[in-house]
């Protein structure tokens, strides 16, 4: 690849180090050139790494600066435009538009918080930054937070790309420095001295940990606005004499190797290289729970976190890391070996070329790409989102770098859980435009094709699948229920409007079949499959334990599990009240309460739990489907409701009763080789005992083949859009 660096060239600290070394590691194989719009430090170290740099010698000459990109870009012809900078990043804009090429940038920190406590350079260069981040192809994030608070600023998360800070790790020393009894503990931070790095904090913690254990020293290497501040906090705390400002450093391996412990108290962070630098040299690590910086340090393994605001913590664990030699081994052997592993240079090099590979195969795509897909998403159903969950890993499985685009109620959850583009469900013109450039329409699992809830919602997403159609667009229901439509007209309809504009539709229950049969839907071809969340993969062991945790509930206890909706024929709580003293009672078993569709699933629980005598837990948190799978699949037995309690708990492994309040739940259970089940309207305590009687006979063991039978449609579901995917338009 033929790949140009714009720098700001006035860069210091984690991001000089970032540009550098990965330029460093690009120029090896690849044809590197590097623009610095200044004179001074940056450039010259470039220079002296034996990069191809030019230079603009005035900084200001913001005329200038364009005009030497643009020749560069013009005698270079590169495949891609990185910029690295706010005016880096303005430059590299204006030469897009000129030239037509790729761009990205790195997003080394949060830019709104870039100019923090310099009110006229947050209003003149954070403006200027923020509109060029505006007009950005691609974004390099600096860790995964970072990708989390652009993505809350509106970028579409399909142009953002992770990437690491890495370190050559190639001639570090395996093995942890031992103290003799009688030495100083030096604690050390490596950080400018500005309001963001928050090291006023540092200097009361320390004065806290130093009247515990008077062998601490503290050193400080870096310069900024805040030093002669710092120097009377520290002289206030009555710490001068035990405090070393020891200024600009240039040899960091030098510093590190003279600390004991590493500190980081910053208010902000994407992946910060002191981090890396002091496990290179073994120093044990306490850092402020920000940023990325959990993905280093991962507390009391790799190091120690806190909130930037826990003072006494911090000094707490400033006390404890000084006075406890083997906590220090523990933890500086842990660091070194994720440092080492996964955070090299050689990472960071490989994750950089993939991600320009892929921004220029996008860039000179033709034609249309990729996929709309439709469903009720971002209301904070679990069932619905483990859906989108699944679709968009078939999706991926298909082709990795599709492109995806959800209607969704709520666009900003939906980009931040699912890593896809998300548009607001009823915002038409977005709609029309993404269609317009889309492959192939997905109307994504559930019942969507329904008039229980309101005939508004069926002819809404009967529109969709018109619009899709008319717009050129290949058509699939996919993994989908049919029914309950009762009105004789809203039948009409939707078999019209499913005639004429679906290819191909897949079910997930064998009743949704015979509603299309007695509706006349023949036209489209109709498949048999599976719903698309029974292919979610269990999550590890200690991933349900921490959930459990997280909702208070013993994980090692036998529990019997309950997943309720507020329905209008629900209107017996205590018959559901009875049944669950008598698994407590009879069989052990503690009832949990389990809600699929928050907040609304919690108000029903706690009309039956409001009837019990036996003890219960009831969980309130939004959990991921991976983690319902588990935590349902970990159970004695499941009384569910909602379908997809009953799915999860089914891939999770363990055997279920459904209480029906719609046809679907009963085709689930007949599909899954089932008869337990009992209609809403003719539920008594009795036929619930009676249940969970029949499941205790078999040791509460899930049937052999009930999670088979729904594993054996889904391939079809993958199978049916790659075909559509490749037919002929």
């Amino acid at each position: 690849m033929r790949i140009i660096h714009f720098a700001g060239g006035g860069d210091i600290g984690g991001a000089k180090t970032h540009i550098l070394s990965l330029g460093k590691e690009l120029s090896r194989d690849n044809e590197f050139q590097m623009v610095s719009f200044r004179p001074g430090t940056f450039s010259e170290e470039a220079k002296a790494l034996g990069l191809d740099v030019i230079q603009v010698e005035n900084a200001w000459n913001i005329p200038a600066c364009l005009n030497t990109a643009v020749k560069a870009v013009d005698a270079f012809h590169p495949d891609i435009i990185h910029c690295h900078g706010a005016k880096a990043n303005m430059i590299g804009v204006m030469v897009k538009k000129l030239r037509r090429i790729p761009v990205c940038t790195t997003v080394h920190s949060d830019p709104a918080r870039d100019y923090m406590g310099a009110p006229m350079k947050q209003l003149i260069f954070g403006t200027i930054n923020g509109w060029a981040l505006r007009r950005m192809d691609y974004y390099m994030a600096v860790a995964g937070e970072m990708e989390n608070t652009l993505i809350r600023r509106g970028v579409n998360p399909e142009r953002i790309f992770i990437i690491h800070n890495g370190l050559d790790f190639s001639h570090a020393c395996d093995r942890y420095r031992e103290k003799s009894d009688g030495e100083d503990i030096v604690v050390g931070i490596a950080a400018r001295l500005t309001p963001i790095k928050n090291i006023s904090l540092l200097l009361r913690a320390f004065a806290k940990a130093l009247s515990r254990n008077p062998r601490l020293k503290l050193k400080i290497a870096g310069i900024g606005e805040d030093e002669a501040e710092l120097k009377r906090l520290a002289k206030h705390l009555g710490i001068e004499g035990q405090t070393d400002f020891v200024g600009w450093v240039n040899d960091m391996p030098l510093f590190f190797r003279g600390i004991d412990i590493n500190v980081l108290t910053s208010l902000s962070e994407t992946f910060p290289y002191s981090l890396l630098e002091g496990a290179y040299e073994h120093c044990p690590a306490i850092a402020s729970r920000v940023g990325g910086i959990p993905e280093l340090i991962r507390d009391n393994d790799t190091g120690l976190l806190f909130a930037p605001d826990e003072e006494d913590r911090l000094g707490e664990y400033i006390y404890r890391l000084s006075a406890d030699e083997s906590l220090r081994h523990r933890l500086a052997d842990n660091l070194f070996c994720l440092a080492r592993a996964e955070f090299s240079l050689e990472n960071m090099r490989r994750v950089q070329e993939k991600a320009y590979s892929l921004m220029i195969k996008r860039s000179g795509a033709k034609g249309r790409q990729g996929a709309v897909i439709c469903g009720a998403y971002g209301r904070g159903n679990a069932g619905d989102e483990a859906i989108l969950f699944a679709i968009v890993a078939q999706m991926q499985q298909i082709d990795a770098d599709m492109p995806l685009t959800v209607l969704s109620r709520d666009k900003l959850d939906t980009r931040l859980k699912h890593r896809t583009n998300a548009i607001h469900i009823f915002n038409l013109p977005a709609f029309f435009r993404h269609l317009r450039h889309a492959k192939i329409f997905i109307n994504g699992g559930g019942s969507l094709i329904q008039d229980v809830t309101s005939s508004r919602s069926l002819y809404f997403y009967l529109f969709t699948l018109w619009a899709a159609r008319l717009s050129g667009c290949r058509v699939i229901m996919f993994g989908c229920g049919i029914g309950p439509i009762k009105r004789r007209i809203n039948q009409k309809i939707a078999a019209a409007v499913l005639n004429k504009n679906v290819e191909i539709i897949t079910l997930r229950d064998s009743n949704s079949e015979e509603v299309l049969r007695r509706m006349a839907v023949d036209k489209p071809r109709v498949l048999l499959t599976a719903d698309p969340t029974v292919n979610i993969a269990k999550p590890k062991p200690e991933l349900v334990t921490a959930a459990f945790y997280e909702e208070g509930v013993p994980p090692e206890v036998a529990k019997i599990g309950f997943c309720l909706r507020n329905w209008p024929g629900f209107s017996h709580p205590e018959y559901l009240a009875e049944a669950a003293d008598y698994a407590y009672d009879r069989y052990g078993l503690t009832p949990v309460f389990v809600p699929i569709e928050l907040p609304r699933d919690i108000e029903a629980a706690e009309r039956v739990a409001a009837l019990m005598k036996a003890p219960y837990f009831a969980c309130v948190g939004r959990h991921k489907a991976e983690e319902l799978i588990g935590m349902l699949g970990s159970m004695e037995l499941v009384v569910g409701m909602r379908l997809h309690s009953l799915i999860f708990a089914t891939v999770g492994g363990a055997p279920v009763m459904g209480i029906s309040y719609d046809i679907k739940v009963e085709s689930f259970i007949r599909d899954i080789g089932s008869t337990a089940c009992i209609p809403l309207p003719a539920m008594t305590a009795e036929k619930l005992k009676v249940q969970i009687d029949i499941a205790a006979q078999t040791g509460f063991r899930q049937s052999p083949e009930a999670a088979s039978r729904l594993r054996l449609g889904e391939q079809i579901n993958i199978d049916s859009v790659r075909a559509l995917l490749n037919a002929p338009a």
